[in-house]
């Protein structure tokens, strides 16, 4: 008889830890999966899944606008906030639902509180007080929003948690940061018709980006009647008859409805146990692992944004299918992180693979890049201002492709496809030959031929 009640213990149910135990459990592996909250973790709860429904939602004011000049006689549009976000509540109650079924029915047990590690094969469930016996141990508990550093009336703001259920849409709101999310929800509340400022301590947004994604990101925010405030941050918030008051650095003011800050996030170690076994936290609270995703302790792994290796839903999925394969498949799988298609559901969109501009000259040396700007063929009938960039960054010696940077209507589902040839090392001479499709802004990936030259500063005698 077995000395452990279970195969595998997973900690969280969230993308990644659905993940794993599933495909554990159809290796065979007695599984049990514990969640403190709601099963799907950020991204289906209040992440990546609900805030996509919100970026659709503030783009149909574009539509609308666009739709004149193609001949259509469109009334007044009005938008309703409760509407829209009692219609993400029930779309959200379905997923869940789902991702529910899927464990159940690959013979997964959830355990609806939360779990905490008692051993290095033993947890407590922190309710019911339940000691539970696992061979092994999978910690999937994912990261939470910070409002860093702490300022004073920090409690009048909110995080990206707690935007999903305001009750009334702000009439005038300001996010602070210059990150994915900061980014993507100044677009979705400027979309829907609020008063955006976007505060960001930097000179750019999207800090890691290639410059020019960053340049033409930042214009078109602007373009847009964002109030993009960069040099600054917040010095302290206090409430007023009308609002908040917020007092940057710069010892302006802003008054505005709602406060988003949206400054970082933070593994979500605390208070889980890892020091009984002798798991020490790296100096942002992540699980150190290896390759493998295991820890210091031979009976526990992490995946996810609890080990801070690459914050990306997808990531933590195919960590935890990797997991699952090499502890419970007999198939050893390390997940590479050096390559990552990813998209920002800004608006513009933003779709990357590989490096910037100067990454690429610190890795590579000689580089060619390939860019274009132009007005979208859409554009020219709606009379809209927006415009595409695209760019490739190719390694001269080999004529790899090793950067593509797409900034546009569609980027997300363009780098997709466009990462497909990017991960197997196609060349520039694999996209020169590649015939293109006509007409699309896609094409224009294809059909760039004469390296952009950049221009040295002239010496001043």
């Amino acid at each position: 008889m077995s000395d452990f009640d279970v195969d595998l213990f997973v900690i969280g149910a969230g993308s990644g830890g659905v993940r794993a135990g599933r495909i554990a459990a159809g290796y065979g592996a007695r599984v049990m999966v514990a969640e403190e909250f709601r099963v799907g973790g950020t991204c289906v709860i209040r992440g990546c899944v609900p805030k996509k429904l919100l970026v659709y939602a503030s783009r149909f004011h574009d539509e609308f606008h666009d739709a004149a000049g193609f001949g259509w006689s469109v009334p007044e549009p009005s938008f309703d906030w409760s509407t829209l976000i009692a219609n993400k509540d029930r779309e959200i109650d379905r997923l869940e639902g789902i991702y529910r079924t899927n464990l159940e029915r690959s013979g997964v047990t959830i355990l609806n509180e939360r779990a905490v590690i008692e051993g290095p094969h033993s947890v407590r469930m922190a309710t019911s007080g339940t000691v539970i016996r696992a061979k092994v141990i999978l910690v999937a508990v994912g990261a939470h929003p910070t409002m860093e550093p702490r300022i004073p009336g920090a409690e009048l703001a909110i995080t990206s948690n707690d935007v999903f259920d305001l009750k009334t849409q702000p009439r005038r709101i300001m996010v602070v940061g210059g990150g994915y999310i900061a980014v993507e929800f100044a677009g979705v509340f400027a979309g829907l018709g609020s008063a955006v400022t976007l505060l960001h301590r930097g000179d750019k947004l999207l800090r890691g980006f290639d410059d020019d994604v960053r340049d033409a990101l930042g214009a078109a925010y602007r373009q847009r009647g964002i109030d993009l405030t960069l040099g600054a941050t917040v010095s302290h918030l206090e409430r007023v008859s009308d609002g908040i008051r917020a007092t940057l650095s710069d010892g302006s003011v802003r008054e505005v409805d709602q406060v988003l800050v949206a400054t970082g996030r933070r593994p979500n170690t605390s208070g889980l146990g890892l020091d009984r076994v002798g798991i020490a936290l790296d100096p942002v609270g992540a699980i150190p692992v290896d390759d493998y995703s295991q820890t210091v302790v031979p009976s526990i792994y992490a995946i996810g944004d609890v080990t801070n290796r690459a914050n990306l839903t997808p990531i933590a999925i195919r960590e935890g299918h990797a997991f699952a394969d090499t502890v419970f498949g007999n198939k050893p799988t390390a997940v590479d992180h050096s390559l990552i298609p990813t998209a920002v559901f800004s608006t513009p969109e933003i779709g990357v693979i590989g490096c910037g501009e100067h990454a690429a000259r610190a890795l590579y040396g000689e580089i060619d890049i390939y860019k274009t700007a132009f007005r979208p063929m859409r554009a020219t009938l709606s009379g809209s201002q927006d415009r595409v960039l695209m760019k490739l960054i190719v390694d001269r010696a080999s004529d790899r492709v090793v950067g593509l940077h797409i900034v546009g209507h569609d980027a997300g589902e363009m780098i997709q496809l466009a990462g497909i040839a990017v991960t197997m090392g196609a060349t520039k001479a694999d996209f020169d030959r590649t015939v293109a499709v006509h007409p699309t802004a896609s094409e224009e990936l294809v059909t760039m031929r004469v390296p952009h030259v950049v221009k040295k500063p002239v010496d001043v005698v």
